[in-house]
């Protein structure tokens, strides 16, 4: 094993042609807003299908943050969907370990499905408040240290200003 390789693209994540696509997923995995939102409703029904049965079986109090499990794509160009729950930010509290670990955990899953190609947004640096300069160092350096069967981790990045700012993060870290 080796790592993966790093790749940065503007774009919508639910149109790549990757083999999983992650998912900045809430911990009742039943759906939400920005990512998690945009890949229900790009992938359709099948997805929130296998989200309720991880919940009905594996899962029934919902995925704790940090952690990663995957499901089809339903409708999506991808095979699966890893999904994952990234940490609220919180000024009071460190929980950069969390995030960091959103990443690990969703390239482990990925190695378990046989993922090869893996796209992956900025997990929470939308809604969960985590400042975007924050985020996008923590997942570049956990990805590029995280040892994985992943060939690439295509970062998609909705917006000018978060790919903007993991160039730099990319960048600065070598």
């Amino acid at each position: 094993m080796a790592t993966p390789d790093i790749t940065l693209h503007r774009g919508d994540i639910t149109a790549a042609a990757v083999d999983a696509v992650v998912n900045a997923a809430n911990s009742s995995l039943l759906g939400g807003g920005g990512v998690d939102g945009a890949i229900h409703r790009a992938g359709g029904p099948a997805i929130l299908e296998a989200c309720r049965e991880l919940r009905r079986t594996t899962l029934p109090d919902g995925l704790p943050t940090g952690r990663a499990v995957a499901t089809t794509a339903g409708e999506l160009p991808a095979r699966w969907v890893i999904h994952t729950v990234g940490p609220v930010y919180a000024k009071s509290e460190d929980r950069s370990h969390l995030l960091a670990s959103a990443y690990r955990e969703s390239l482990r899953v990925a190695d378990e499905i046989g993922a090869l190609t893996v796209a992956f947004p900025a997990v929470s640096a939308g809604v969960y408040g985590w400042p975007l300069g924050d985020a996008a160092r923590i997942a570049v350096t956990t990805v590029r240290e995280t040892e994985s069967a992943v060939r690439e981790a295509r970062f998609i990045l909705f917006s000018d200003q978060v790919h903007q700012v993991f160039v730099r993060a990319t960048q600065s870290l070598g």
